[in-house]
């Protein structure tokens, strides 16, 4: 499913030991835009689901748009959220957590959907399929999220 949360499980808990190192914004941002080709495919009919943005190709070109633009969506957000202190996003910050998030979307999708192929156009083998079962998969993200959330919270409260 597009704009899936669960990528976000294990990248709460970068998030919580990173701190100012790493933007879950940006992180997410790139989650969403990931997606917007599964998403039309799936309005449309029309194309692969999981074709170029699913990719490493794909996902470098995506992380470099996000990366770029995810800067500013990033500090808005936080404005709006009211977390200053994380102000402002280094570009350091906001390509690396770009990066991670395509990159690490492919990988996971890549295990869970056997029609990504992360190496094309050069291989349309996906080696990673099947690595660890989808129930494990979700369970390993639900899991991820609680403990970084957990995490998060008492390294913030610990810092004030």
């Amino acid at each position: 499913m597009p704009f899936t949360p669960l990528h976000m499980g294990p990248f709460i808990v970068v998030k919580a030991a990173a701190q100012r190192r790493f933007s879950l914004l940006v992180f997410g941002w790139s989650q969403i835009v990931i997606d917007l080709q599964p998403l039309f495919v799936m309005l449309t009919g029309r194309g692969e689901l999981h074709g170029l943005s699913h990719t490493l190709l794909g996902a470098t070109l995506i992380g470099f748009f996000c990366a770029l633009s995810g800067k500013y969506l990033g500090e808005l957000g936080l404005r709006l959220i009211g977390k200053k202190e994380y102000l402002p996003i280094s570009w350091a910050v906001s390509f690396a957590s770009a990066f991670i998030g395509t990159y690490s979307h492919v990988f996971i999708d890549s295990i869970m959907h056997a029609e990504v192929s992360p190496f094309a156009p050069w291989s349309l083998s996906s080696p990673l399929y099947g690595l660890i079962s989808i129930d494990a998969l979700n369970l390993l993200c639900v899991a991820t999220a609680i403990v970084g959330g957990i995490a998060f919270i008492a390294v913030e409260r610990a810092q004030k």
